[in-house]
């Protein structure tokens, strides 16, 4: 090989070297900053194809697409000092690349850490003036919206990031309380059924006495009635006697005289002590009854 055709080379690998270092691209979803020797020259590198100077200036790429941050579950206490477990996470973006590149050295996991720290600070500040009952479920959705707000204006101001959303994951209790409560849970609920069954036993006392009553009028009523109708057929009966034993009172006689043998003399152990001219025999005697 000549030594123009190795020059040429030589140059030929100098241009590509010079090139691939000077030539670099920012992505539609990276943020960018151009650095002079470690200086911010160009804060925010829009996308696209751009030039450098070679071992001048250098270029810092940061993920520009919404990114999250989820911080571990801290315990909290509320405004009645009782404590909870908060499991939280937020929805950050880019927004001052300068700002973000001095305050994290463009360190992604160092502002996710930086920004964990200012979020628990954020909700430890909005627990502390709220109740349990308002953290959980009555204003929860405004501690959201405030630690919101408040923590963007930190994070923007301190780490050049926009703080997009902060989301409460999960409030627990403390082992040690949730345990406590679960007894007092279980108290009320059995205190509560204590009450229900006794209600539903008196409810079933004056059922069952109302039923009794009921019953008692009932059977009362129907004795009356069927007193009643006995009492009417007796007198029926009374009445219909008294009309055939007026229209042949002798026949009356001798058919009572008949029965009263049949029914003296129907056992035959039966032993009868009588006067021979007792009238029990008059029948026996004559069966003209005297006539």
């Amino acid at each position: 090989m000549s030594s123009r055709n190795m020059t040429l080379l030589i140059g030929l690998a100098l241009v590509v070297f010079i090139a691939s270092n000077a030539l670099y691209v920012i992505k539609e979803t990276e943020r960018g900053v151009l650095l002079r020797f470690g200086e911010v020259v160009n804060p925010d590198i829009k996308p696209g194809l751009h030039v450098k100077i070679p071992f001048v200036n250098n270029v810092r790429k940061f993920d520009g697409r919404v990114l999250t941050v989820d911080s571990q579950p801290e315990r909290f206490f509320t405004q009645e000092k009782k404590a909870l477990i908060v499991d939280s996470y937020a929805k950050f973006q880019v927004a001052d690349t300068a700002k973000f590149y001095t305050a994290t050295n463009g360190e992604e996991a160092r502002a996710a850490g930086l920004l964990a720290q200012r979020i628990n600070d954020g909700l430890r500040n909005q627990v502390a003036v709220r109740t349990v009952q308002e953290v959980v479920s009555g204003e929860r959705d405004q501690l959201m919206e405030d630690i919101t707000t408040e923590l963007n204006e930190v994070a923007l101001k301190e780490l050049g990031v926009q703080v997009v959303d902060v989301r409460v994951k999960k409030i627990d209790l403390p082992p040690d309380v949730s345990e406590s409560v679960y007894r007092r849970m279980n108290a009320e609920r059995e205190k509560e059924a204590r009450e229900l069954r006794s209600q539903g036993q008196e409810l079933a006392e004056g059922i069952r006495a109302a039923a009794d009553r009921e019953v008692t009028v009932i059977s009362a009523n129907a004795y009356k009635e069927s007193e009643q109708i006995r009492g009417q057929g007796d007198a029926e009966a009374t009445r219909i006697y008294a009309d055939a034993f007026n229209q042949d009172p002798e026949f009356y006689s001798f058919t009572r005289s008949l029965k009263a043998y049949q029914e003296s003399f129907s056992g035959q152990g039966d032993v009868l002590l009588l006067q021979p001219d007792s009238e029990f025999f008059r029948y026996l005697k004559d069966p003209q009854g005297g006539k």
